[in-house]
């Protein structure tokens, strides 16, 4: 040992001290300031690493007809323009569990769709405005504004318009394989809302009325009683003030278009039992999904009047529900 040489006294600890030269004393040091470094830069780096977060599917959904952009599908052709608000072109189309889509078709005058034919869908169909023709298998049937049908799985079909534009609501529906089928209706049935009568329905209140359009296979109360899984095509007119009660469908999907008038839309609600209310005017079409809130407010004023059409579908089931 060189007693002329400088030695350094070190602690790194209260209870862990040692001696070494001054080589050993700044090498040792410099180690000590890295892994301080390091574990100061790891703690501030985890504490701002992001939250593990996703995307919650929503409950219901709000589209605008007037405000929907063109998509093509299978019917689409150069004079036939589908518009798609739920389901299929549409970009939360994940979501919907029935419901294969619901939309409006353009047709351009003198203009037809593509024909087409489903195993396991089937359709609603609703004119909107102008006349044209539906063809049902081999055969063509008229159509006119607020003219409805229903159109069964694995008939070939389509619609064409005369001289002017021709625009129809299309829904459409699967059918769950477990469901058998029937041989379909021939011809179809084509009825007007003007035939249908209004009425008003058990458990609701009398500020608004209805028109029974489609129901399910064996009912006798609507007009066309065709459907495998539509439960209800419905035709709804609010008194003004009207209301028909915020309620639930726990099997159901629903889907409310604002044909015309303007109030507010109930859609979900809070956990206090309050409802979700939303502005809705002429164009507006809300999806429900199952036991989501639903209901509709019309304006509380002389005069106002507001008219909903609606259609609600049976979820499918896992078998063994």
């Amino acid at each position: 040992m060189n007693p002329n040489k400088t030695k350094y006294f070190v602690c790194v600890k209260p209870i862990l001290c040692y001696t070494s030269d001054h080589a050993q004393v700044l090498n040792f040091s410099i180690q000590i300031r890295t892994m301080f470094r390091t574990f100061t830069l790891l703690l501030l780096i985890s504490t701002y690493l992001p939250a593990q977060e996703r995307t919650v599917d929503p409950t219901w959904l709000r589209r605008s007809l007037p405000h929907a952009s063109e998509a093509q599908v299978d019917l689409s052709t150069p004079a036939c323009h589908y518009k798609p608000l739920f389901g299929e072109g549409d970009k939360d189309n994940h979501i919907l569990r029935g419901v294969s889509r619901f939309g409006e078709i353009t047709v351009d005058a003198n203009g037809s769709c593509r024909s087409v034919s489903y195993d396991r869908n089937e359709e609603l169909y609703f004119v909107l405005q102008g006349v044209g023709t539906l063809t049902y298998g081999k055969e063509s049937h008229a159509l006119r504004a607020n003219d409805f049908t229903y159109v069964a799985p694995g008939v070939q079909h389509c619609v064409a318009s005369g001289s002017d534009s021709f625009r129809v609501l299309i829904m459409t529906f699967k059918i769950p394989a477990r469901v058998a089928l029937t041989a379909p209706p021939s011809p179809p049935k084509i009825i007007n809302l003007d035939e249908v009568k209004e009425q008003p329905v058990d458990g609701h209140p009398l500020s608004v009325l209805y028109k029974l359009l489609v129901g399910p296979r064996g009912a006798t109360r609507d007009s066309i009683d065709d459907a495998y899984v539509v439960t209800s095509l419905f035709w709804m007119d609010f008194a003004p003030g009207g209301t028909n009660f915020p309620h639930h469908h726990e099997t159901a999907e629903e889907i409310y278009l604002v044909i015309d008038g303007e109030g507010a839309m109930v859609a979900g609600g809070g956990a206090d039992g309050v409802e979700g209310r939303f502005p809705a005017t002429a164009g507006d079409a809300y999806y429900f999904r199952p036991n989501c809130t639903v209901g509709f407010y019309n304006q509380n004023k002389v005069g106002a009047k507001a008219h909903i059409l609606a259609v609600r579908s049976r979820i499918p089931l896992p078998e063994a529900d």
